[in-house]
This record gives structure tokens, sequence and C-alpha cells, in this order.
């Protein structure tokens, strides 16, 4: 089965897992959802990550984190899609919940958050927001 929209469903995935109150999700990996799930982790968002290799298929394990029973990712939503690609400059970056979440861009010098992008004067696709 092909997906049309892979970080879609990581992000369906992840929601669905966090309203269950599960420990970990599985989904199937690829470099871009590993990229990430390490900015996820590097921001205090999930616990770690591994990929395992399964039947000849590579699986991105997430070990998701809860403060106090509540998730720590309140909202993971996706920003640019499919159907309608979202691009933005550096200087014109958002500022998602006034620096308290961050969002993901996909750029020429690869996956970063926006405080990076907006550091290192580079534009790209707004993937994602996390808060």
């Amino acid at each position: 089965m092909s997906l049309s929209d892979p970080i879609g469903d990581m992000i369906a995935r992840v929601k669905n897992a966090q309203a269950r109150s599960h420990k970990n999700v599985q989904l199937p990996a690829s470099n871009f959802k590993t990229k990430i799930a390490g900015i996820l982790k590097n921001e205090g968002f999930i616990k770690d990550f591994k990929v395992n290799s399964l039947d000849n298929r590579s699986i991105l394990s997430l070990e998701l984190k809860y403060h106090s029973g509540n998730p720590v990712i309140s909202a993971f939503e996706r920003v640019s899609k499919p159907g309608r690609r979202i691009f933005s400059s550096a200087d014109s970056l958002p500022k998602i919940n006034n620096g308290l979440g961050i969002a993901i861009v996909s750029t020429p010098k690869g996956v970063m958050t926006d405080m990076d992008a907006r550091k290192q004067r580079v534009g790209g696709e707004i993937i994602c927001k996390v808060f």
C-alpha cells in the first residue's frame, strides 16, 4: 500500500497514540521521518526513537512523552500538504505559539526547526508545527 502523504500519516498515528495514552507508536520508517523524529527528540517532545528492521522493512518506533498524565505534544499539525505546498523565506518564517512551539522546515541545508533556519538565514518548505 502506498501512502500519498506519509508525513500526514505519521502525525495522525502520533495523535491517535497520545489520545489513547500509548507509550510507543510504530510506523513505516524513512529518512525524512527519522529526521523529524530526531528534531522532536532534541526539542523534548518525545523521549526517544529507534529504527528497527522487521521482515525486510524498516520500522520507526517513537517513545512518547507525558507530563503528569498529559501528552507533551499538545498540537501537532501538518502545514504543507501534497496538494498545497507552503514555502517561506527566512525572514517570514512563522513563530509558533510565541516561541513556545516549533515549526519543522525542510531547507536546502536539511530538515531543521524554524529557529535554526532563521539563524542560518535559509528558508524552505514548512512541513509541520508542534507545540
